[in-house]
């Protein structure tokens, strides 16, 4: 299957992203005889592809790696940062952070902790970060001020959000306090700050928001102890099958429905 070289580069643990675009900028890859530009596309199983004139194989290609994160407050989702902020990547150790091709799956903002999944398995991301798939993602919402029934029940059925209808979501009440309310949210699609955003325009706004879930997979996974924030661990082999369920049975449906 074709894809952008840099991500080639990167998926299979030559250099990250960015160092794979200035390698291709400065004529140090090759594709089938001819200097890559960037954005073009390669098949690593057919086609020829060099760096500094080494052949890239696909017997070379890195263990597949599947991770959970427990995501801190300041630090950003990503490989890198124009800002040097601290990623997601820092808090891997050296071993998995190098020569792997480890990526974040999807984002949580800079402020926002909790789940949040890595791999070097780019097919798996491509398909698990399409609108289309769905997976269910918990959170725990505290926020300041306390919404009507009315407010959540429109939450729950879905509500007008930059000229689009959210999809129905799961809004539950755990903890109502004057001047503040928890919330346990759970969403089947992920756009950008969407929880912040619904909160704030119906009156509120967000002090904390922690992501639990996604799916079945959990920070608190009895009877292991709960992740704690900063660390991570192996998928298993049935949180790994059930994720590619997940993408297998939302690709059948639509196959149906075509």
């Amino acid at each position: 299957m074709q894809e952008r070289v840099q991500k080639i580069l990167s998926q299979w643990g030559i250099a990250s992203r960015r160092k794979a675009e200035t390698l291709i900028l400065a004529g140090r890859v090759q594709l089938n005889g001819h200097r890559v530009s960037l954005g073009e596309k390669a098949d690593p199983e057919r086609d020829r592809l060099e760096v500094d004139g080494k052949l890239i194989k696909p017997t070379q290609r890195p263990n597949l790696i599947y991770i959970l994160l427990n995501k801190p407050q300041g630090v950003v989702s990503t490989c890198h940062d124009p800002q040097n902020r601290p990623t997601v990547l820092d808090l891997l150790p050296k071993e998995l952070r190098q020569g792997t091709g480890i990526h974040p799956v999807g984002r949580l903002d800079f402020n926002s902790t909790g789940a949040l999944l890595l791999t070097n398995d780019g097919q798996f991301t491509l398909k698990l970060t399409h609108p289309r798939y769905h997976l269910p993602k918990t959170y725990d919402v505290i926020i300041c001020g306390n919404l009507l029934e009315t407010s959540l029940q429109q939450w729950r059925e879905g509500v007008m959000l930059m000229g689009k209808k959210t999809l129905p979501a799961q809004v539950k009440v755990i903890d109502r306090r004057p001047q503040q309310t928890r919330l346990q949210v759970t969403l089947i699609e992920g756009r950008n700050r969407q929880i912040r955003r619904i909160v704030q325009q119906m009156g509120c706004h967000v002090l904390q928001l922690h992501r639990t879930a996604m799916g079945s997979i959990a920070l608190d996974n009895p009877p292991e102890p709960c992740l704690p924030s900063g660390h991570h661990r192996l998928l298993t082999v049935s949180e790994i099958r059930f994720l590619k369920a997940h993408i297998n049975s939302i690709r059948e449906k639509s196959q149906k429905l075509s």
